[in-house]
């Protein structure tokens, strides 16, 4: 599993200056990954940019033995009037039950299956919204702000069980949150600013994964190199 991205550029219509400048990296095997940097450096439009690949980007873009790339993102709305529990029956196949009852669990969401959508707290709707992505098939899930508004020690117990449960998929993490990337990523892809010249660069994380010893002060010096790489 190889997802790689050679000198792409990308700049919106009427806009003089580049989001992305001359980018290029490489990320390979399964595991979670991150995509960091400040806002308006351009780590939605890369997401978008791998998950929809056309012809403008096909020499850009590269993928080996990766064959679906699913994108979720916070502020991802269903219909409001939706029975949770009914919808995800209807949208996943018989034998990810087993599934989809452990990531309910994980995702402490049991007792909001009889709700509809607009009744949860935005917390809720993120969490609901990504098991519906995670119960697709996929090679590669671009985690867009998926876990926003979600209290940090849940969002830390569901991004280790993605990565128990999920040993063989890629993830391409998105998140403001420095120590949770530095934390549970393996590679971290940091985005410089194009206006400054920043350049980019892939910095090391910790990938800590359950039952694992987290060496804090080499967490501290994970964070220390991505602050300096801004």
């Amino acid at each position: 599993m190889h997802l790689k991205c050679k000198n792409l550029n990308f700049l919106y219509p009427d806009s003089k200056s580049a989001v992305i400048n001359n980018l290029s990296f490489s990320m390979k095997n399964p595991g979670f990954n991150a995509i960091f940097g400040p806002s308006g450096v351009g780590k939605t439009s890369l997401a978008k940019i791998i998950v929809n690949k056309n012809n403008c980007f096909n020499e850009n873009i590269i993928t080996k033995n990766i064959n679906i790339i699913l994108y979720s993102y916070n502020l991802e709305r269903l219909p409001g009037w939706l029975n949770l529990g009914k919808h995800i029956n209807k949208v996943i196949s018989p034998e990810k039950l087993h599934l989809k009852k452990t990531l309910i669990k994980i995702f402490e969401l049991n007792n909001v299956l009889d709700s509809r959508f607009s009744n949860l707290s935005m917390g809720q709707q993120n969490r609901i919204n990504l098991i519906r992505y995670l119960l697709q098939d996929f090679d590669v899930l671009i985690m867009d702000e998926s876990l926003a508004n979600v209290d940090e020690k849940l969002k830390g117990t569901i991004i280790l069980a993605i990565k128990e449960l999920f040993p063989d998929k890629m993830f391409l993490y998105i998140s403001h949150n420095l120590m949770e990337v530095s934390k549970f990523c393996h590679k971290i892809l940091v985005l410089g600013n194009p206006s400054q010249n920043k350049p980019c660069f892939i910095i090391n994380g910790q990938n800590y994964k359950k039952k694992c010893f987290l060496d804090k002060k080499k967490l501290n010096i994970t964070m220390l190199e991505i602050m300096n790489a801004l």
